[in-house]
């Protein structure tokens, strides 16, 4: 084609102007399965690339190449949502000179679209893209060999970035209609052997479980969803990662289709339980910001009442019109919850970095019904504390906590309590919930935290929440 953009990597590098220092960004729409950031990294530390800030919207096990990168002072600086692997681990123990600043997916969008976080060059993989740049998550040709639904963590990169590379696996041929990333915000195509397996979209943080324990606590959040007084023709739902939080939905299906209630969206993360009960006609439409599994990115390519969003138009505290500004359920998992209602989802009990804030800030803070749903302990591990190791969600804005021990309410939801209370589930105060982990396996030796600061986690609005340091061998 005479106006093509289609390059290869290095050319692509070549044209963007990048330079030493300066911020490259990637999203990670296939997850554990990515091989964009890997192998972009690797060809700008074959090219002499050194300096390097990398801006993901969130990094997992698979991006373990990285710790030697950091070594070999290719990349000195990460922002991101989320850390997982060996990569958090190295990282959790000192290995990174810079904090990383951790944002939520809104929050990212925010600072992206503000400007506080200023992008050079975008690597954004696509399951499809056309000699032009428009490009999608899903494989357009009978050549395709990758899906990944919706692109909506990339789509802030691909608007406000100085300089846009696309990566795909399946080039098609103009117009691929529609497109997520639009050519007009694209300087350069790159194809590649692969930019993603599909199939370790849904590994990981995102499960499906059959853990008797999980049911139990799916069940117990399906009652308080049912008897919360939001639970009307009409609502709208979120769930988050986790096995409880995405069974949730299974449970609540029996009782919309008894009280002949459909919902009017679901949002965030669309699972394959969102698409089964959309088809069925319980739940309007689908606003997808990241396609969770194969079947909602298969989906997304054919409903049109299946819509992808930016990160922007999903979480965005500064933007009036974001979908969570509509959103009356959200039900999240953490790892630990306090007796203020403080979440952590990002550090483990024992100070490593191992999990991703995610949309967690954004929906509590803006729905109108948050659910946080743990066990009392992991194991020998407490999840319900008397404080959490690092503040990812201020308990101002959570509303139940709910456990296999019991409900906890917040105290500023007194309606909230009121009603379940009448249903006659079993509540109990969120520091009988604390005594009772200590009971079972006593206080815990406090953490062997050093000095150095690891991480930065940043509230929604752009202020500091808290800072993580970095942990003692």
């Amino acid at each position: 084609m005479r106006n093509s953009k289609v390059v290869t990597l290095e050319e692509a590098v070549r044209r963007s102007g990048l330079k030493d220092g300066m911020t490259i960004s990637f999203h990670h729409h296939f997850r554990g399965g990515d091989k964009v950031v890997n192998l972009v990294v690797d060809k700008l530390a074959e090219m002499g690339f050194k300096d390097l800030k990398l801006a993901a919207s969130s990094l997992s096990d698979v991006h373990k190449p990285l710790i030697e990168h950091i070594k070999n002072g290719v990349i000195t600086g990460i922002s991101t949502s989320g850390l997982r692997g060996e990569l958090a681990d190295a990282i959790s123990h000192g290995l990174l000179q810079e904090p990383v600043v951790f944002r939520s997916h809104g929050g990212r969008g925010s600072a992206i679209a503000s400007g506080e976080l200023k992008i050079d060059v975008a690597f954004l993989g696509a399951s499809a893209s056309d000699e032009l740049g428009n490009a999608c998550g899903v494989p357009r040709s009978e050549n395709g060999k990758s899906i990944c639904g919706s692109l909506g963590y990339a789509l802030p990169d691909a608007r406000y970035a100085k300089h846009v590379v696309v990566l795909t696996d399946d080039l098609v041929a103009y117009p691929n209609l529609p497109a997520g990333i639009r050519g007009a915000d694209v300087e350069s195509v790159v194809v590649v052997e692969s930019v993603g397996d599909s199939s370790k979209i849904s590994a990981g943080a995102i499960r499906d479980s059959k853990n008797p324990r999980d049911i139990l606590l799916a069940k117990q959040a399906a009652k308080v969803v049912i008897n919360s007084g939001y639970f009307q023709d009409g609502f709208s739902i979120q769930t988050g990662t986790g096995g409880a939080s995405l069974a949730v939905v299974k449970y609540i299906r029996e009782e919309m289709v008894r009280r002949g209630i459909k919902a009017s969206f679901a949002l965030g993360g669309i699972t394959a339980h969102m698409v089964k009960l959309h088809e069925e006609g319980l739940i309007g439409k689908l606003i997808d910001v990241q396609s969770f599994d194969k079947v909602a990115a298969q989906s997304i390519a054919t409903d049109p009442s299946h819509v992808e969003v930016s990160a922007v138009e999903y979480a965005s505290g500064q933007h009036t019109g974001s979908a969570t500004h509509a959103l009356d359920i959200v039900i999240l998992s953490a790892l630990e919850v306090d007796t203020d209602f403080n979440v952590n989802v990002l550090v483990g009990s024992d100070g490593i970095i191992r999990g991703a804030i995610g949309g967690h800030q954004d929906t509590a803070a803006d729905s109108a019904l948050s659910i946080i749903v743990c066990p009392l302990l992991r194991g020998r591990i407490p999840c319900v504390v008397p404080h959490v190791t690092t503040l990812i969600t201020p308990g101002k804005s959570v509303d139940v906590v709910v456990t296999e021990y019991g409900i906890a309410v917040n105290p500023g939801r007194p309606e909230i309590r009121e009603k379940l209370e009448k249903a006659g589930l079993k509540l109990v105060d969120i520091k009988d919930l604390a005594a009772k982990a200590t009971s079972i396996i006593g206080t815990p030796d406090p953490l062997p935290f050093g000095e150095k600061v690891v991480g930065v986690v940043m509230n929604r609005d752009g202020s500091v929440l808290d800072r993580i340091h970095c942990i003692k061998d």
